[in-house]
């Protein structure tokens, strides 16, 4: 029955996350074609932020109130209703808009996933069921940023819409095979603490706080790899650097998925971030295809080490009962990121240029690696032992105190 549930969950992500990769080279050129400038494309990409840091944590609640399944299902009827509204707008400024309300499609989604990953996952198996069931992200990466910029040349910008709406359509069915679970707790407990109390929590914060770092980092290549691979003048699909990314992502998963549960969480989480420093630090130097994909190679092995890494923390310092919470609230350093990056690189592009833009963000990525090796657990050299492996993570709950996590 898990298994079963297992695979059907990862089908379900393969097509949410396919659906979303679609529009992820397209949208900053279809901005452009409407006019916009790098402005209005850093913009435009940040404002699908806005849904998320709005509703993350609103949403991840009501997975602890309602059930996971009920939370999938709103991120999938979202990401089937805002292509087609693309399809439908010519003007940057109802474009802006519908990005904004498309950024609820992955509060709900991401959320529900994985909170409902973590509840079927045994302890004991946690790191490698959550490595494994993360992939839906960077194989939907690769089969929908490949897809969707072959489409866009052949097919142009509203067909890549209506396609990304057909797979989302397709996973809300598939939902429909989950099994009801009814949480057994109810509502919020009263005297429970406050949003912001629990985010400010230590088990909590520095974990927001290094995502945030990875949102901007994210946030900004979303915004400006396209453009940066056409002011190259190369002959290349912008997608191919997020296939090269995906598949990265997918090795990397496979290969560390089950040393999380040996060696601990906080060993994963500095590695990730130290590959992320050297994809940015790449990109600052692209100038030639190899060096390109080189970049979302690191970028793909960043994420596929530490994203995993921070999902079974987070799951590890949680209860059942405040999972969906923890989540929501976690993420949100990820989805204030994404807001941040790109309108305010794309104000500061203009005037450093497009590489230099890369640079900043390996500068900021190595701050977050800094930041988990002196403030992840209650001091700097608990902290330090924990971010190298060797050491106990004391927020863990569960009987998951064991050495690195």
């Amino acid at each position: 029955m898990l298994s079963s549930t297992l695979c059907l969950l990862f089908c379900i992500g393969m097509l949410f996350w396919t659906s979303l990769s679609t529009q992820l080279p397209v949208i900053p050129l279809y901005v452009q074609s409407l006019g916009g400038d790098t402005q209005a494309v850093g913009v435009v990409m940040g404002a699908f932020a806005i849904g998320l840091l709005l509703c993350r944590s609103l949403l991840g609640r009501l997975s602890d109130q309602r059930g996971r399944r009920l939370v999938l299902q709103i991120g999938l009827v979202v990401g089937l209703v805002m292509p087609l509204y693309y399809a439908q707008v010519a003007e940057v400024p109802l474009l802006l808009l519908g990005r904004a309300v498309h950024g609820i499609s992955v509060a709900a989604f991401a959320t529900g996933y994985g909170a409902l990953v973590a509840d079927l996952a045994p302890l004991e198996r946690r790191a490698s069921i959550i490595g494994y069931m993360s992939m839906v992200n960077p194989m939907g990466l690769a089969v929908g940023s490949t897809l969707g910029g072959w489409m866009e040349q052949v097919l142009g910008f509203s067909n890549v819409f209506r396609g990304a709406a057909v797979l989302a359509m397709l996973g809300l069915l598939l939902t429909l095979r989950l099994p009801v679970s009814r949480p057994e707790w109810g509502s919020r407990p009263a005297g429970s603490p406050s949003f912001f109390e629990v985010l400010w929590q230590q088990r909590v914060r520095t974990l927001a706080l290094v995502l945030f770092m990875i949102g901007m980092i994210f946030g900004n290549l979303s915004a400006f790899l396209p453009l940066a691979v056409k002011n190259s003048r190369l002959d290349f699909n912008p997608g191919l650097f997020y296939l090269m990314a995906a598949i990265a992502g997918v090795v990397m998963r496979l290969a560390t998925a089950k040393l999380g549960d040996r060696f601990g969480r906080g060993l994963f989480v500095s590695a990730g971030l130290c590959f992320y420093v050297a994809s940015m630090v790449v990109l600052f130097y692209a100038r030639t295809v190899p060096e390109f994909l080189i970049a979302g190679s690191l970028e793909g092995m960043g994420a596929g080490i530490a994203l995993p890494a921070i999902m079974a923390l987070i799951a590890d310092r949680s209860c059942r009962n405040e999972r969906g919470q923890m989540f929501g609230l976690s993420w949100m350093g990820f989805d204030l990121g994404l807001a941040v990056a790109a309108p305010t690189m794309g104000g500061l592009i203009r005037w450093i240029g497009l590489a230099h833009g890369f640079l900043l963000m390996a500068g900021l990525g190595l701050a977050g690696l800094i930041l988990f090796c002196t403030q992840s657990n209650a001091d700097w050299r608990r902290s330090l032992q924990f971010a190298a492996g060797r050491g106990k993570d004391i927020y863990a709950l569960e009987g998951t105190a064991t050495l690195g996590g």
